[in-house]
């Protein structure tokens, strides 16, 4: 599903990853965690292709057999579409639009026609007990309610996987275990493979494998070593 070999990634002449390398399975549910500073949101974004490796020559990165470092922008941007959905801390929904516009707008940047695209996202929001708020704004739903609507956007266009920043990180207790039940039911649903960054140690912990980051490197691999790292 992943594979990334050698990734680097440096700010001037800071080294914020220092040759990370990592397998991850289809289905898995991987959290990544580690202190601050440690390089953990840098290499989701380069995992996300949202950023790209400083020595992208010299590295691999392959999602679904496809060697993104290759891609043209235009080509990652298309990939990136449909393939990944990705969740964030602050939920980044625009504040004009409604729920379910909010949720159809990856699909209509695919070109989905908008009877199947809102088709779909009632679905999702159904399925995410939102039905009830199609047509409210971000700032008529509650944190967990704005989560959620933010989720529904993430798979919209059935990505292979879901790639989320602290994704409980701005909600009360309750709301954060519920988003995290609900990731668990969707790779059970979706067989969707999720990767988080997460301080969370509940969540950490209940995930597939947990990666440890240390000062830009992975020290930790979960409860095993993949073979073909």
């Amino acid at each position: 599903m992943i594979k990334a070999v050698n990734i680097q990634k440096l700010y001037g002449d800071l080294q914020v990853l220092k040759g990370v390398d990592l397998v991850i399975n289809k289905g898995e549910i991987v959290t990544i965690v580690g202190a601050s500073g440690a390089g953990k949101t840098t290499l989701l974004q380069i995992l996300g292709t949202l950023d790209t490796p400083s020595n992208k020559t010299s590295s691999t990165l392959k999602i679904n057999d496809i060697e993104i470092n290759h891609l043209s922008e235009k080509a990652l941007a298309k990939f990136r579409n449909e393939h990944i959905g990705f969740i964030f801390q602050f939920h980044q929904l625009l504040p004009e639009f409604t729920a379910l516009e909010n949720v159809c707008i990856p699909a209509f940047i695919k070109k989905t026609p908008k009877a199947d695209a809102e088709k779909r996202g009632k679905e999702l929001l159904d399925f995410l007990g939102l039905s009830e708020r199609y047509h409210h704004k971000p700032n008529e739903l509650s944190g967990g309610e704005q989560q959620r609507v933010a989720v529904a956007r993430a798979l919209i266009n059935n990505p292979a996987i879901i790639f989320a920043d602290e994704p409980s990180g701005n909600l009360d207790s309750e709301s954060a275990d519920n988003l995290h039940k609900l990731f668990f039911q969707l790779r059970d649903n979706f067989g969707q493979t999720f990767v988080i960054v997460t301080h969370n140690e509940q969540l950490a912990n209940l995930a597939d494998r947990k990666l440890v980051m240390v000062d830009g490197r992975i020290t930790s691999h979960g409860k095993e070593v993949i073979a073909n790292l």
